[in-house]
């Protein structure tokens, strides 16, 4: 299978899929290919105009004149001092290095030399052997005819350790290669040669990112049929700390790595390469090292001072992390019930295994803080601070109840899927986490309670109660006077018969519970197994009280009623059994 705009390249058959790989990097290398080919291809198209527009652009030369910047900044200098220097850079080459002073910077004075020297390159009508120095009486300077190019003092002579006049002459013999080479980079053969080198490197890097990619697949293969089959878990009894599909994986990201930093170095020699190709380009090309070499290389340096720091740091960092795994293993077997505790609930596994993750990791960090590089710098403590400070300001109520979160764990006042009452929420716990109670009302609704708020809070758990015995239902009812009350006390046995959900053993009863002023209050009891259904049988035996006193046609008089009938609400002693009621012993 071969693709050219993916960059997908393999042999015919392969069976690995695309997704082994991540293409970024070939992608990359292509984008990059094509563009800079581009660029160069075009270039040559037409470089006399381009020339010509650039001598038409050129501004012109810049006459020597004794009275100038130069003459009465750099030529009072005393050449015993030291001063700042800067290079005069034609097409990314260094040709030498000019002096300054604050009012006339050394990067000032070599830009305008080096502006000189290209104009005189452009200049087809110049012949680089004509130019010449000449001697001033405080300067040596190389000019073009009647243009000068370059002011050499003796501050600039002192620097170098050379007489001026043999400074001037080698100076002299450098700028006329400058323009030689200027000239030469430029012409419609060199960068025909130029595009020819960069389609070349453009196949080599295709060639050999190929070669890498397909290098890859087969240790990608190896891993997956050798190393796989021969590597096992690292276990200890029958805790697994290292599962086989983790080392082959871990094995797998490290091939990725090295294919990865190989098409990256491949890339970063390509483009080097590319860019030297171009006169344009060619100071980026030569600069290039240094942008990207010299900070990886500080960075090594630094990382290779500090080795043993962060050898250390790994190794605990691997202790610390096995450590944890041993501890969260040990609770949850702890949590299954595999192991138990005396005193020590199951349920409070969870919770006292994050206590000690906390632990084990602050532990730690104290122990690797003053191995981190740069933790002694007072930078580095100033953002502690910072950062610590930020994390005392937003976290005093996330904290206070995360440390009501744990005395409520360990409390246990509920458990996940106890039905509970808290305040005026009643539903049954869906989840217990350390800031906040999750609960689930029977309409479905998910009420989270911060358990700063539990704390302070009556909590009815009906569910704790219902482990051991029937938690009892009640329902109360307001009945006149005239109505006998061994009838109110048999239709409400019959209506909590009737209601399902309730319990015929021990059957239900009913309390007389005051002799209000309009009416006797009754309380009929039964006993509930499942508190989750509470809310329905509730309905249920409500209605089912309606239904029976409606049969006998008896009145509710709850609340009460307004107006008092003329005769009085007395029950004759021949209706004090009417039906469903039984005569007890004795006639009772």
């Amino acid at each position: 299978m071969t693709k050219i705009n993916g960059f997908v390249l393999g042999p015919p058959g392969n069976t690995y899929s695309e997704s082994e790989v991540s293409p970024g990097a070939p992608r990359l290398l292509g984008l990059v290919a094509s563009f800079l080919l581009g660029a160069l291809l075009c270039a040559p198209i037409c470089p006399q105009a381009r020339a010509a527009e650039s001598e038409e652009a050129a501004p012109p030369a810049v006459s020597a004149d004794p009275a100038d910047a130069e003459f009465v900044e750099i030529a009072a200098l005393s050449p015993d001092a030291t001063h700042s220097r800067a290079p005069v850079v034609i097409d990314g080459e260094i040709l030498f290095h000019l002096t300054g002073v604050s009012s006339f910077p050394a990067g000032q004075r070599a830009s305008r030399a080096a502006d000189r020297i290209v104009r005189a390159a452009r200049d087809a009508s110049l012949d680089p052997a004509s130019l010449e120095r000449q001697e001033l009486e405080m300067a040596s300077r190389v000019v073009a005819g009647d243009h000068m190019l370059v002011n050499l003092f003796d501050a600039d002579a002192t620097a170098t350790g050379v007489h001026r006049q043999v400074l001037a002459e080698l100076y002299l013999a450098k700028i006329q290669q400058a323009i030689r080479g200027y000239r030469a980079a430029r012409t419609p053969r060199a960068l025909l040669t130029a595009a020819g080198h960069a389609a070349l490197a453009t196949l080599a890097l295709l060639l050999a990112g190929w070669l890498i990619r397909l290098s890859h697949r087969r240790l990608e293969h190896y891993l997956v049929t050798r190393v796989h089959e021969r590597v096992g878990s690292v276990s200890i009894q029958s805790l697994e700390l290292v599962r086989a599909e983790r080392v082959r994986l871990a094995l797998s990201a490290a091939a990725r790595f090295l294919a990865h930093m190989a098409l990256l170095a491949l890339a970063f020699v390509y483009l080097s390469f590319l860019l030297y190709l171009l006169p344009w380009t060619r100071g980026a090309g030569e600069r290039l090292d240094d942008w990207v070499l010299a900070p990886l290389a500080l960075v090594g340096g630094g990382l290779l001072a500090r080795l043993p720091d962060l050898v250390f740091l790994v190794v605990l960092a691997v202790v610390t992390y096995y450590l944890l795994r041993l501890v969260h293993l040990f609770f949850k077997a702890v949590g299954r019930g595999q192991v138990e505790i005396d005193g020590f609930e199951p349920s409070w596994a969870e919770p006292t295994y994050r206590l000690v993750r906390i632990a084990l990791i602050a532990f730690a960090l104290v122990v690797a803080y003053p191995y981190i590089p740069g933790s002694s710098t007072d930078a580095f403590k100033a953002l502690s601070v910072f950062f610590g400070f930020l994390i005392s300001l937003a976290s005093s109520s996330s904290l206070a109840n995360g440390l009501a979160g744990y005395s409520l764990i360990f409390r246990s006042p509920y458990r996940a899927g106890d039905v509970v009452k808290i305040g005026d929420v009643f539903g049954v716990v869906d989840e217990i986490r350390v800031p906040v109670t999750r609960v689930r009302t029977p309409k479905e609704e998910l009420v989270v309670i911060p358990n700063l708020k539990i704390l302070s809070s009556e909590v009815i758990n009906y569910s704790t109660r219902a482990r051991d015995r029937e938690l009892i239902v009640h329902a109360s009812v307001g009945i006149g006077y005239d109505t006998p009350w061994r009838q109110v006390e048999a239709m409400l046995q019959e209506a909590a018969r009737r209601t399902e959900g309730l319990s015929a053993d021990p059957p239900p009863f009913v309390l007389t519970a005051s002799l209000g002023d309009f009416a006797v209050n009754y309380q009929v009891n039964a006993h509930c197994a499942d508190p989750a259904q509470m809310p329905k049988i509730y309905s249920r035996l409500n209605t089912h009280i309606l239904d029976v006193f409606n049969e006998h046609a008896v009145q509710i008089m709850s609340p009460h009623y307004r107006d008092d009938p003329p005769e009085p609400k007395l029950v004759p002693k021949e209706r004090w059994h009417p039906a469903p009621t039984e005569v007890g012993p004795g006639g009772a």
